[in-house]
């Protein structure tokens, strides 16, 4: 016994690293921590993708027995499929309005923000304390005039 670790030039009261159960251990932790990692992209990375492809799978049409596969360029018209894809467009279509309107109120609070910095309150010797802007009234009729078209492309009625 002896000859083996003179041998091998290793001593008998050396750790010889980490063991099956360490590894299994540490395997098991990297498994669980990836779970959980998959588990909270999918609940809250890509809830819109999500969405689609739920959408897509749930409300498919069923292939009926000796139909064609289903395509775009079919020679007749199903009106269940018809729908399928009707659905599906008008869900992309609401996606992309709602993206579209998330950028424009992003956009309209910066400017807001921007607007409020170049408001300063000014103390009068006389009365109350009022509020003065700070901008030229070319740069103020610019922004009424943007924010006119603004209103009248996102509500044609009003």
């Amino acid at each position: 016994m002896l000859d083996f670790f003179i041998y091998n030039e290793i001593s008998p009261k050396e750790s010889f690293g980490p063991n099956g159960r360490t590894i299994q251990n540490l395997i098991k932790k990297r498994f669980n921590s990836m779970v959980a990692i998959m588990k909270n992209i999918e609940n809250h990375g890509v809830l819109p993708t999500k969405a689609m492809i739920e959408l897509l799978f749930e409300h498919s049409p069923q292939k009926k027995r000796r139909q064609a596969p289903l395509l775009m360029e079919g020679k007749n018209a199903d009106p269940e499929r018809d729908r399928f894809f009707q659905k599906v467009e008008e869900a992309i279509n609401i996606e992309m309005e709602n993206t579209n309107l998330k950028r424009d109120l992003k956009q309209n609070r910066t400017e807001l923000i921007a607007l409020l910095n170049k408001v300063q309150l000014v103390k009068s010797g006389f009365g109350k304390p009022r509020l003065q802007l700070d901008m030229t009234p070319e740069d103020f009729e610019k922004l009424k005039m943007k924010m006119k078209k603004e209103l009248h492309r996102n509500n044609p009625i009003g």
